[in-house]
């Protein structure tokens, strides 16, 4: 069985911007991403993104362009990153998707797949969303967040993926 960090995009990945982050040169990897990845990966970890792309529902961007980001973020990162679930619905705009976080069945998929187990693995973000998806599955959980305080809502706060990583590495 396989041990996994579950990681949301927009926020924890790339800068998170008001409006939606579809196109490469919107698409800013922060500081200490890569570095990151590369510690987590070292430390036996799978690497996933799950995230919800509700701009493809409203009609803003396609799957290709939530595709190419997440090629660009390869490239930038050494390709360090095992996969990408994403939900590309909303209910407002198309349907009701057990796949958009908070619900859990994206991270329930890439379980299933890749054999992974939950009590060694955790899920990073920054929303409230992303903490309870990973619950849901019994994850531990980090949350991104400017102003750090630990809460009921997660196990970890960190200011960015490279806090984050450490958080976890001291439990590997």
């Amino acid at each position: 069985m396989s041990k996994c960090v579950f990681l949301d995009r927009d926020g924890v990945l790339n800068e998170d911007r008001a409006d939606y982050v579809y196109r490469i040169e919107d698409f800013i990897i922060p500081d200490g991403v890569a570095e990151a990845l590369a510690q987590l990966k070292a430390a036996g970890y799978m690497l996933i993104i799950i995230t919800n792309q509700a701009g493809i529902a409203k009609g803003l961007y396609t799957r290709d362009d939530v595709m190419a980001c997440y090629q660009y973020l390869q490239d930038q990162c050494g390709h360090l990153i095992d996969d990408i679930y994403y939900c590309p619905h909303h209910p407002d705009y198309d349907s009701q998707s057990l796949t958009r976080k908070p619900g859990s069945l994206l991270l329930e998929k890439a379980m299933a797949k890749y054999n992974i187990r939950s009590d060694q693995s955790w899920m990073i973000g920054d929303a409230l969303r992303d903490m309870q998806a990973g619950r849901r599955v019994g994850v531990r959980t980090v949350r991104i967040a400017q102003e750090p305080q630990l809460s009921t809502d997660c196990d970890g706060c960190a200011p960015n993926l490279l806090e984050a990583s450490r958080f976890v590495l001291q439990y590997a």
